[in-house]
């Protein structure tokens, strides 16, 4: 399955869309764009495996999918120092470089789904922890992910199966 993300006039918001479903979805607080650089809050254009899903276990049961499924701890970052050799990669903290707390208070992260954006392997600055999880209750401008209601999120992962994408698209 694609899954297409299609922004809106302005880029913050767009549509996403799975078989006959659609939903709402917050992009980045700068649009979304075919470059990315780290830390410009774009969401970036392209085609993106869906690598794995993370959630919280004090927070909800984990997702249903046949996706591979983990649970984020305490001690769970994800590396966005482009000078690091674990760039855009998981790591364990405290880690020494720059790094985003997938262990989040504000239940942004109590859903992710990695994608597979700069991976394979990573390209110092060119993006890191490029997610789709929970979106803010308004819908707010992400820092380049994806984000959806968190009922919207659960409902497309029911449908998630390994080998499946999403596709970022620039408005028509």
């Amino acid at each position: 399955m694609i899954i297409t993300v299609t922004a809106e006039p302005g880029a913050r918001q767009g549509l996403l869309r799975w078989n006959s479903h659609e939903a709402r979805c917050a992009l980045g607080r700068s649009g979304v764009a075919a470059v990315k650089r780290e830390g410009d809050g774009v969401t970036p254009v392209g085609l993106f495996p869906l690598r794995r899903a993370l959630y919280r276990p004090d927070r909800g049961a984990p997702p249903e999918t046949a996706l591979p499924v983990a649970p984020i701890g305490p001690e769970d970052g994800w590396c966005d120092d482009p000078a690091d050799p674990a760039y855009n990669r998981p790591v364990a903290l405290p880690h020494p470089a720059g790094h985003e707390r997938m262990w989040r208070d504000d239940r942004l992260y109590d859903i992710v789904v990695v994608l597979g954006h700069n991976d394979d392997p990573p390209v110092p600055g060119r993006g890191s922890a490029i997610f789709l999880h929970v979106a803010r209750e308004d819908h707010g401008p992400t820092e380049g992910c994806v984000a959806m209601a968190p009922d919207d999120l659960r409902r497309l992962l029911a449908d998630c199966r390994p080998g499946d994408a999403m596709e970022i698209r620039l408005p028509a």
